[in-house]
């Protein structure tokens, strides 16, 4: 059994701050009891409530500080009602902070559309300097805040609510660029690309009932990332098929379509729709159009779709 994002989360940093008496846990009124950071670490751990904007705020003035602050609130609040904040603490001032986002997407399903947030990669991707991270899995989730640790630099990283896969592999320390899973692929140039936890679910059961389908899953999608993606991808495939949790202003899909100009990129997302009813989280996906049957829709437009003529040899491949 794997731990869902928050969970691996939570039990990373705590290790992480045996040995770096720097690292610093600010929580807005999400600590609840047996928090292992706060059990560990009590004199480094601060509930400030509901006041994520000001959660911000403190964890800047601790990085200037010489501290390595990681705040967690849920998505809508950190890269919404704190948006200001982040943009001036870890994009103008290159604070490091770690900023965990855990309820992005709708995985909140039920909490309604004050708790959910599609538009946090819009946001981000729009501050030059923050490495964005949607990590698969429990592996993925503790290498990326090791990574923070490591690095000292500025991260967002986007996870769901109790959602618990396996990893995909890897060999090396931090996730790849682009994680291949394209053993047996068809040489038709046809592949899936999957971002976060529901975009890889989706790809990975497509690719199951189809295991000629490629498929490639980004961890990282900021725009350094995504340039260094994209230019992997098109060495290998012509026309692509982007599934994320997320609306199509400011998505991942469509900063692909333009880094992979002249090919075929289409982008399986949740749409512009609000979600009218409550439900669980894949009752309201299904709400909002993002299911199985929008990758097998998009797979058969892509596959009709022509390449734009000279599109290898405009692009240096």
């Amino acid at each position: 059994m794997t731990l869902p994002g928050r969970t691996a989360y939570r039990e990373e940093l705590t290790k992480i701050a045996a040995d770096n008496p720097r690292v610093l846990c600010l929580e807005a009124d999400l600590g609840g009891r047996g928090h292992p950071f706060a059990e560990a670490h009590p004199d480094r751990f601060f509930n400030v409530g509901i006041a994520e904007g000001a959660m911000v705020d403190m964890a800047a003035g601790l990085a200037a500080g010489g501290y390595q602050p990681f705040v967690s609130t849920f998505a809508p609040f950190a890269a919404l009602r704190a948006a200001e904040s982040l943009k001036l603490a870890l994009g103008y001032l290159g604070a490091g902070i770690t900023v965990v986002a855990p309820y992005a997407g709708v995985s909140g399903g039920w909490f309604g559309t004050t708790h959910h947030c599609l538009e946090d990669f819009a946001v981000l991707r729009a501050v030059p300097g923050v490495t964005i991270a949607a990590p698969y899995g429990e592996r993925e989730m503790r290498a990326v805040i090791r990574r923070a640790a490591r690095t000292g630099t500025p991260h967002y990283v986007r996870t769901g609510r109790n959602a618990a896969p396996e990893s995909l592999p890897w060999q090396g320390t931090d996730p790849p660029v682009v994680n291949w899973d394209d053993a047996g692929a068809r040489p038709d140039r046809v592949c899936l690309v999957s971002v976060g936890e529901v975009g890889t679910e989706l790809c990975l059961a497509v690719r199951r009932a189809d295991p000629g389908l490629a498929h490639a899953h980004l961890c990282f999608v900021d725009q350094p990332h995504l340039e260094q993606a994209a230019a992997e991808l098109a060495r290998r495939y012509d026309r692509f098929v982007v599934v994320e949790e997320h609306r199509p202003a400011g998505s991942v899909g469509s900063a692909l379509a333009l880094l992979l100009s002249g090919r075929v990129v289409r982008s399986v997302n949740a749409g512009e729709g609000w979600p009218s009813r409550g439900g669980s989280h894949e009752q309201v996906l299904d709400q909002l159009g993002l299911n199985e049957a929008a990758v097998w829709e998009a797979l058969a437009s892509v596959k009709e779709s022509p390449l734009v003529t000279g599109a290898r040899e405009r692009n240096g491949i």
